[in-house]
């Protein structure tokens, strides 16, 4: 017998454009046992990741700016202030990471660390997004970042100091939510370590 709480009765591809848009009929058991009826739409973009890149001598983090047209259609000015990140693209997270790091930043990432994986907006969308801290120096710039033109990308880097990306996000200017993930992750481990 199928204990899944989840029955697909249909599934509607509509649209294949960009990524993947579906929409799906099915019957959810409910916690008193009976069956309900729902659709909902799900739009399959793949999984990405995404690194806060920072120096704990000098304390600052790298992040960049990018226009991004669904925050322009929702009142928003359209540039954003991001970690670096992107799409998996049948990569590792691991070698995913490093790859956009210096495609966007320009700096050529040793060690990553791992922090944790996330959906980031699952009422619509089933990306899980793999995030990862880096430490910088100097020394480690490669390349000027700014993504790539083909990608329709034209990215700015940003090296701002901690205090200062703390204050942007209570200040509203950092309002991307995986950013500020990061950015929190990183004063907590400042706090618990002493640095």
């Amino acid at each position: 017998m199928d204990n899944s709480p989840v029955r697909i009765t249909a599934e509607e591809t509509l649209s294949k454009n960009w990524y993947l848009l579906k929409k799906y009929s099915f019957d959810l058991r409910r916690r008193d046992g009976s069956w309900q009826a729902q659709t909902r739409e799900v739009y399959d973009r793949g999984n990405g990741a995404t690194i806060l890149l920072y120096n704990r001598a000098q304390r600052t983090v790298l992040l960049i700016r990018q226009f991004r047209m669904p925050t322009f259609v929702n009142d928003y000015h359209g540039y954003l202030i991001e970690a670096a990140a992107g799409l998996l693209d049948n990569a590792s997270p691991e070698e995913r990471i490093r790859l956009e790091a210096e495609e966007e930043t320009g700096y050529r990432v040793g060690h990553v660390e791992k922090i944790y994986a996330a959906f980031m907006s699952p009422g619509s969308v089933t990306e899980r997004i793999h995030f990862f801290m880096g430490e910088y120096q100097p020394g480690d710039r490669v390349g000027t970042g700014g993504g790539l033109e083909e990608e329709g990308e034209d990215i700015e880097v940003l090296e701002l100091g901690f205090d200062q990306a703390l204050a942007m996000v209570q200040s509203g200017e950092i309002a991307d939510g995986k950013t500020i993930m990061l950015l929190q992750h990183l004063e907590l481990r400042m706090l618990k370590e002493g640095w």
